[in-house]
């Protein structure tokens, strides 16, 4: 693998807004949370409903048990390693399942998980209580 010449590049922090809209335009993220008192992160197809992200997990993962109720962590990225620019997201709030038949009917048409098939399914809400993000720019 060729070295790439890297151009100089600055840190900015991002608005809670623009942290939204950036998360409410991807459709694979990572939840980090806890699995035998070890860190553990799992990618996720998931959906920005208002302030809460949210995702289907198969019945019985390790996932669906360990986000029930805990705080967790919701990342996303995209970056272009030869330009040297993207952005990062970071979302942390309390977990928890949504199991109201109104909702779940409401949310049906925009979670189309393709790694979660059939009825054997949770699905998982979180809260974005606290959320952070960064861009990578170029200096010019």
């Amino acid at each position: 693998m060729e070295d790439i010449p890297l151009a100089p590049s600055e840190m900015q922090e991002l608005e809670r807004a623009e942290c939204l809209r950036l998360l409410a335009h991807c459709a694979v993220g990572r939840v980090a949370f806890t699995d035998g008192a070890l860190p553990a992160v799992q990618p996720v197809t998931y959906h920005l409903d208002e302030e809460e992200v949210v995702f289907r997990t198969k019945n019985g993962s390790k996932l669906a048990a360990a986000t029930r109720h805990a705080v967790v962590g919701f990342e996303v990225d995209d970056f272009d390693l030869e330009a040297r620019t993207g952005w990062s997201v970071l979302g942390i709030g309390e977990a928890y399942e949504i199991v109201d038949p109104a909702r779940l009917a409401a949310l049906a048409d925009t979670l189309t998980d393709p790694w979660v098939k059939g009825h054997d399914a949770h699905t998982i809400a979180i809260p974005l209580q606290l959320v952070t993000g960064r861009r990578l720019v170029a200096d010019s």
